[in-house]
């Protein structure tokens, strides 16, 4: 049986449950690995058959999506142009992890398409959703990539159709600890304004993993890393809570590992604040933005 396996590289998550779904899919017969987006850090260890732009979310430092560089990168002609690059004909099971080419090629050509991810979960009733009505980031949400047949990731089963979040071995194998510091990873806030915020709490010890870094740098009580899985997962499974965006993947691996956890969920972005919202039902601390207005919410998840 030929299998393509799409996945969405805006992100790291995509990428971690592609590590853990791809040998069992495999099991199955001959897989083909598409990759759309470049905004992941983690190695996939296999050869990826297609390499498209798709279309891209771009982070900005401020916490939110750069609009403008996401609008410069994101171009209708070239997507529409992948779509028909694919030979989606050729596949006997497509699955789709919220990929849009592989989604949309299945869509025209009447092919059906299987999904599964946390978006797809979004769709389902009983999701905890947020006060404040996004008629916009639904539409996205829906539209962005169509399928046949969903199977939907969340971090409870809301529903009988929804299932559990994937955890990748490497996470299951690490050995926890507590070794007094707290992991950040913030890459749509700049380094400068995080170590701002963290300076502000100078009896505490922060790892600070940042786009901008290619090199440890140690200042004060903050530690700077580069954007590295190796030294991400050391310090991960060492903190006593991690401070991130509400991503699906990362704040599933800190709730499986036990780790305290602090989400700053990325300004207007559906899928996020879908997530902030069923985690701070869970008694997760939700901050609206990283900023020193926040000093007391983090003062009391710190205690």
């Amino acid at each position: 049986m030929k299998i393509l396996y799409a996945i969405q590289g805006t992100g790291n998550g995509h990428i971690c449950r592609a590590k853990e779904l791809l040998p069992e899919f495999e099991k199955y017969g001959d897989v083909d690995i598409l990759v759309s987006g470049d905004q992941f850090h983690i190695e996939l260890d296999r050869e990826i058959k297609y390499e498209f732009k798709g279309l891209t979310l771009i982070l900005g430092n401020h916490g939110g999506i750069d609009y403008y560089r996401t609008f410069a990168k994101n171009k209708l002609r070239r997507f529409i142009k992948e779509i028909q690059q694919l030979p989606i004909r050729k596949y006997d099971l497509v699955i789709s992890d919220f990929e849009p080419i592989s989604a949309w090629a299945c869509y025209l050509n009447n092919v059906e398409c299987y999904g599964i991810s946390n978006q797809f979960a979004l769709q389902s009733p009983g999701v905890p959703m947020p006060d404040k009505k996004d008629l916009i980031g639904r539409f996205i949400l829906n539209s962005y990539a169509p399928v046949t047949f969903t199977y939907g990731l969340h971090f409870k089963k809301y529903n009988r159709k929804l299932y559990t979040p994937i955890i990748r071995r490497q996470i299951r194998d690490l050995q926890v600890s507590d070794d007094g510091h707290y992991t950040v990873y913030l890459t749509n806030y700049d380094e400068h304004s995080v170590a701002l915020m963290l300076s502000a709490f100078p009896n505490t010890k922060w790892h600070v993993f940042s786009k901008s870094r290619s090199v440890i740098l140690e200042q004060d009580n903050i530690t700077f890393f580069p954007i590295d899985e190796e030294l991400y997962l050391k310090s991960f499974a060492s903190c006593t809570g991690l401070i991130t965006a509400a991503g699906f993947g990362s704040c599933s691996e800190a709730l499986f590992l036990g780790k305290k956890l602090c989400v700053v969920p990325i300004k207007k972005q559906l899928e996020q604040k879908c997530n902030a919202t069923a985690l701070a039902e869970m008694g997760v601390t939700v901050l609206e933005n990283f900023r020193l207005s926040q000093y007391t919410a983090i003062r009391h998840w710190i205690h």
